[in-house]
This record gives structure tokens, C-alpha cells and sequence, in this order.
């Protein structure tokens, strides 16, 4: 493979970015991290309402035990709690002084004055005093009668996890976050590179398509999809091609071959002629030369037929009565062959009638080469089709040789024996013209002979096709 073709058939560093694989993964990205950003927020607002939650029972139920305690009388006037309670606890007069509380904030001003002022009976709030390093949730309860006189509030209170309100959840989650999307991002690049592995490889065999010829074909990977149909319809397109290629060979060698035999022959009579002397009788040579010129026509003509049926050139449609149709072209028939005739009158087509005429030509010319003493040719309607048929008494064409017949250029053995300066091209143009106007043509059985059998959409009575 050439450097240009090395560097056609490989995808462009620089390129890989804006490449279909480049945005996929962008993409993916990008919606992913917009999720696990909207996930990860909703979890440390989870996870920070389940701490609150947590502290503020904590709280709830250590102001709940020390007041019962008060009031019942049981506790005398000493505040001690348990290890799995909240620590922090004061016990705060009418006028907001503390008047008992741990250890931890013995000497410290009370935890909600504002609230004892308002002479709220329960506080339930998150508080961020100066004095201590951390805001707590407290929690308070007044009491009639205690120790302390009447109206006091117990308030316990415990810190909240320090890892909230701190900066190391933020990082752990941002880490969590990268790792997350560090992986999808290399999982999607991963995936549809592979995914793309069959299609690099296609591009790799068409870009060396030159030097390795139209008969080779790219691989199909197997698992079905996409890439495989792809892969068999580029298979198929290359099958299209070297037929093609090999049609166009074939065509250029029999249209030299056929082109080369009446041009040298007219050649050689001119030749002869201009040796004659004056008084010669030229006038057989001439007639030969005659002869070679319409044969060159006779090619040159199908060979126009054929370009003009290959590059789907439009031709005007209209109306055409098979039958007169039929009773036309046998009029203007030289042949010794007798033509019988059964025509259905009606039986009506939409076709370019010139075409028409030159599929009746093509095939009561060859019922002439091969019929012994007659031809027949039948119209009628048949399951909603028209169908012309050309029957002749000849030898016939082997059911193995019939799709071959139809083949450019191609000539039966019997064919070449008796019309020696055919083209080949008649039965190919007769058929392409019938499938041109959603028709067919094919050979059927017959007793004795060949049965060609066109069928063509038979026009309703709106004028349309059927």
C-alpha cells in the first residue's frame, strides 16, 4: 500500500476529537457527568438530612430523659448524661442565665437566650455559638418546677459530623466523581473503537481496492448488525462492479472482433476495386461493400440501443395495441418463413412503441434464423397481464442455455452456425426493454422449437397500468 493510500485508509490524530468516536465519547461524558453531578448533590443532601436527623433525636432524647428526671424529682439537681447521649447540656433560668450544665460548657452563655425571651416552650434548631469550634443542633424543654425554680429550660445539644461541614466530603465526592467519569470515558472510547475495528477495516480494503482488483472482497464479521450488512452490501456492490468490468471487457473484445470483420471486408473489396480496370464489372464488389456497411449499421445500432438502455435515457410512452402492433411489424417481414397469427384484439400496454417494435423485431429475427417451415406468434390476455408470445419450429434452445441467450453478446453454437454476423446483443435488448416497462421475457417449454413469452402490465380501462 502506497503512503497516500496508508494515510487515506488511517483516521487522522488530529482528527480524532471531531471524529464520530471523539464526539460519541464527548457526548457520553458530558451526560454522565451531568447525572452523577445531580446524583452526588442529592446523596450529600441525603446524607446531611440523615445526620441532622441522627443528632437531633440524639439531642431530643437526652433533654427528654434529664427534664423527666426533673420533674419526677429523681434527679437532684445534678446533670450527668450517658455515653451515647449528646454531651452538651445546660439548664437556662427565666432571665437566660445558665444555671447548671456538663462539664464541656460549664461558664459558657446559654445556647438560645432569644428563644427563652420570646418564652418559647420547645426549641428544635441548629445554633452556631462564638465559643465553640462547631455549630450543634439543640434541642430544649421548659420546665414548671425544678430544682433551680420554676420556668427553666433544659437544652441538650451535640455537634454535627464535622465531615459535612468540613471540606473533606466535597473532595471525596469530587474524586468519586473524576474516577466515575475517567471510566466511562474510557469505557466509550474503548467500546466504540472496537465497534469500529470492521469499518477501518473496510475503508483499509476499498482504499486498496487498485492494486488488489475488483475480485477481492472486504471481510464480514460475523454477530449481525449493521457493520455486517454493511460489509455484505459493500460485498455486493463490488460483485456488481467486477460483472460489470467484465461485461465492459466483454463488450470491447466482441464489438472489435464484430466491428474488425465487415471493415476489413469492405476494406479488401474497395482495394480490389481501385485495381480493376476501367471496363471491369464492379458492380458484385459493390453490393459485397453494401452488405459489410449495413452489417457495421446493424451493430453500431444495437451498440446505441444498448448505451441508450444502460443510462436509463427517457423515451415517450403512450397506448399500444399489441395486436396491431404485431400485424404492423409482420407487414414489413422479407422472410421466407411463413408468420401464422392469433391475435386477441384490445389487449393494450403503455410502452414507447418504437421499443416495442424493436422487441418483435429482435424476436421474429431470431424465430427466422431457427424455424424449419413456420412462426407463430400469439396476443391475448392472461391474469391481468398482455402476453405476446413467438413461437418457431426450429431445434429449439436447451433449458440449461435460456438465462444465457440473454446474456450481452453471448451466441449459441447454432446461433453462430447459421447467422455467422450477429451481434448477440438482440435478446439482451429485447428483455432490458421489457423490464424497463415492468415487464418480462423469458423462454418457456414448448412441444417442438423455442416459446418466447413477453408479459407486460395490461392498461385498465382509467388508462393506468396495472
Amino acid at each position: 500500500m502506497t503512503a497516500g493510500k496508508r494515510e487515506h485508509a488511517r483516521p487522522r490524530g488530529r482528527g480524532l476529537l471531531f471524529s464520530v468516536r471523539g464526539r460519541a465519547t464527548l457526548i457520553t461524558v458530558a451526560v454522565s457527568a451531568l447525572i452523577l453531578v445531580l446524583a452526588l448533590v442529592l446523596m450529600l443532601l441525603l446524607a446531611r438530612d440523615w445526620a441532622e436527623n441522627r443528632v437531633a433525636r440524639e439531642t431530643e432524647r437526652t433533654a427528654e430523659r434529664i427534664a423527666f428526671g426533673l420533674s419526677r424529682g429523681t434527679n437532684p439537681g445534678i446533670i450527668e448524661t450517658r455515653p451515647d447521649e449528646a454531651q452538651i447540656v445546660q439548664v437556662v433560668n427565666p432571665q437566660g442565665r445558665v444555671v447548671a450544665s456538663t462539664e464541656e460548657i460549664r461558664g459558657r452563655p446559654a445556647l438560645a437566650t432569644a428563644d427563652l425571651a420570646r418564652g418559647e416552650l420547645l426549641i428544635d434548631q441548629r445554633v452556631c455559638p462564638r465559643y465553640l469550634r462547631e455549630c450543634v443542633w439543640a434541642f430544649g424543654l421548659r420546665l414548671r418546677t425544678s430544682p433551680w425554680g420554676q420556668d427553666v429550660m433544659v437544652i441538650a445539644a451535640a455537634p454535627l459530623p464535622g465531615l459535612l461541614n468540613l471540606w473533606l466530603l466535597p473532595v471525596l465526592l469530587f474524586g468519586l466523581l473524576v474516577a466515575l467519569l475517567s471510566l466511562i470515558a474510557w469505557w466509550t472510547w474503548h467500546t466504540i473503537g472496537q465497534a469500529f475495528v470492521p469499518v477501518d477495516l473496510i475503508r483499509a480494503e476499498m482504499a486498496d481496492l487498485d492494486e488488489r482488483g475488483l475480485d477481492h472482497r472486504v471481510p464480514v464479521p460475523d454477530g449481525g448488525g449493521g457493520i455486517q450488512n454493511l460489509a455484505e452490501t459493500v460485498n455486493a456492490t463490488l460483485d456488481r462492479l467486477e460483472a460489470a468490468a467484465n461485461r465492459e471487457r466483454r463488450f470491447v473484445s466482441d464489438a472489435s472482433h464484430d466491428l474488425r470483420n465487415p471493415i476489413t471486408g469492405l476494406q479488401t473489396r474497395l482495394e480490389v476495386a481501385l485495381d480493376e480496370p476501367d471496363d471491369a464489372d464492379w458492380k458484385p464488389m459493390v453490393r459485397g461493400a453494401l452488405r459489410d456497411t449495413q452489417r457495421l449499421n446493424d451493430i453500431v445500432g444495437d451498440l446505441l440501443e444498448q448505451s441508450r438502455l444502460d443510462a436509463r435515457a427517457p423515451q415517450p410512452v403512450e397506448p399500444v395495441d399489441l395486436a396491431a402492433l404485431v400485424r404492423r411489424e409482420v407487414g414489413l417481414r422479407t422472410a421466407g418463413v411463413p408468420i401464422r397469427m392469433r391475435l386477441e384484439p384490445g389487449v393494450v400496454v403503455r410502452a414507447n412503441p418504437l421499443r416495442l417494435s424493436r422487441v418483435l423485431g429482435n424476436l421474429l429475427g431470431n424465430a427466422e434464423r431457427h424455424a424449419d417451415s413456420r412462426i407463430e406468434v400469439t396476443v391475448a390476455r392472461e391474469d391481468g397481464d398482455a402476453v405476446m408470445q413467438v413461437l418457431d419450429d426450429g431445434s429449439g434452445i436447451p433449458a440449461e442455455s435460456r438465462e444465457r441467450v440473454f446474456e450481452r453478446f453471448a451466441r449459441l453454437p447454432e446461433s453462430r452456425e447459421r447467422d455467422p454476423h450477429g451481434t448477440g446483443l438482440g435478446l439482451p435488448i429485447a428483455r432490458e426493454i421489457a423490464e424497463i416497462y415492468g415487464g418480462s421475457l423469458r423462454i418457456a417449454d414448448s412441444r417442438a422449437g423455442a416459446r418466447f413469452v413477453l408479459r407486460l402490465p395490461l392498461v385498465t380501462g382509467d388508462g393506468s397500468a396495472r
